[in-house]
């Protein structure tokens, strides 16, 4: 899903994307891949594999807020399977928060009423 996510954003050929990821993971650099390893990435320069670095981590961080919106939701007991599902399949960060925003605790309003 990451790598749909990634060439979406990208507009990059999967498999370059993919052999990319995995020089990432091995923590090889970005210099170091767009000089040495061009032959595996497709020669994807210095800023296209810095594009894939930065959807990568926005990916991350989407799913890592996803997880914590529905664990907050099945807290408060209110997450049915429909808000869920549209929970799993947002692919921005807007989009997320706009869902959660009717179950969202507000803390200034609490803090207010005392």
């Amino acid at each position: 899903m990451m790598i749909k996510y990634i060439v979406q954003h990208t507009q990059l050929a999967e498999k370059n994307i993919k052999s990319t990821i995995q020089l990432l993971n091995e923590d090889c650099t970005i210099p170091f891949i767009s000089r040495y390893r061009k032959e595996a990435t497709g020669n994807l320069d210095e800023v296209q594999i810095g594009d894939i670095v930065k959807y990568k981590e926005l990916f991350e961080a989407l799913e890592k807020r996803k997880i914590a919106i529905i664990k907050a939701l099945e807290d408060q007991d209110v997450l049915t399977e429909d808000l869920k599902q549209k929970i799993e399949n947002t692919q921005d960060v807007t989009t997320l928060e706009d869902l959660y925003l009717p179950f969202k605790k507000n803390e200034n309003k609490s803090r207010n009423r005392s």
